[in-house]
């Protein structure tokens, strides 16, 4: 063999052994976990994407309040309104006891032809509003029954009874007699009324004659209902 043909076959051996370790190489890479350079490639940690997994172990547990669930029990109840207090504790205004009133007696009639027409006033002298109810119970001398009511004074169905404000008057009228024989008194009183018709609020009350030391009265004699104007009050006794 020449010497040409020998150097051609170490050339074509030199070729396949570098393509042999060519491939070696790149089989080595491939299954290199480093991924062909010698170094991990692990993924670097996002903080903007935070574990979902809660200290206790749980998947999907952030550690943050759950949002309550439809038909959930609050956690605490909101306090009531304050109610108003009166006399039945229902807001009601309380009804006017003898201790939150005064009553005085006044009149126009000539004192020298005899008194038969008395406009009785009362006045609340308390911290507080106090109601009264349907009319005075006048009980004048030794009469046997207080005198009755004049019942076309009474207020329409339905409407409130006299509400008095602290400071604030009430009236009511009283005609003492009629035509017939009289009978004379020193004394009169008024009994104030509960809620219940014909009852009675505390005492009844003292009221000073109106200027005179005795009056005189007879079966004619009848009142008023409680009422702001004492005008009105009067009309229903001046023209008897």
């Amino acid at each position: 063999m020449n010497t040409a043909a020998r150097t051609s076959r170490r050339g074509w051996k030199s070729y396949v052994i570098g393509t042999a370790t060519v491939t070696a190489l790149l089989a080595s890479a491939a299954c290199s976990p480093s991924g062909g350079d010698g170094k991990p490639t692990a993924k670097p940690s996002n903080p903007s994407n935070p574990s979902t997994t809660s200290p206790s172990g749980t998947p999907g547990d952030t550690g943050s309040p759950s949002t309550p669930k439809p038909g959930g029990t609050p956690s605490a109840k909101p306090s009531p309104a304050p109610t108003a207090t009166g006399g039945s504790g229902d807001g009601a205004v309380a009804v006017c006891a003898p201790g939150d009133v005064s009553i005085t007696s006044s009149t126009e009639d000539e004192i020298s032809k005899g008194v038969r027409h008395i406009l009785l006033t009362l006045t609340n002298t308390s911290q507080k509003a106090c109601k009264v109810y349907r009319y005075p119970q006048v009980q004048i001398g030794d009469a046997r029954r207080p005198v009755p009511e004049i019942k076309e004074s009474a207020p329409t169905p339905g409407t409130p009874y006299e509400t008095i404000a602290p400071g604030k008057q009430t009236h009511a009228a009283l005609l003492l007699s009629g035509p017939m024989d009289e009978a004379p008194a020193k004394t009169m009183t008024v009994q104030l009324q509960d809620t219940t018709a014909g009852s009675k609020k505390g005492e009844p009350i003292k009221v000073a004659l109106p200027g005179v030391d005795t009056v005189y009265y007879n079966d004619f004699a009848k009142v008023t209902h409680w009422m702001t104007a004492s005008g009105l009050a009067l009309r229903f006794i001046m023209s008897s």
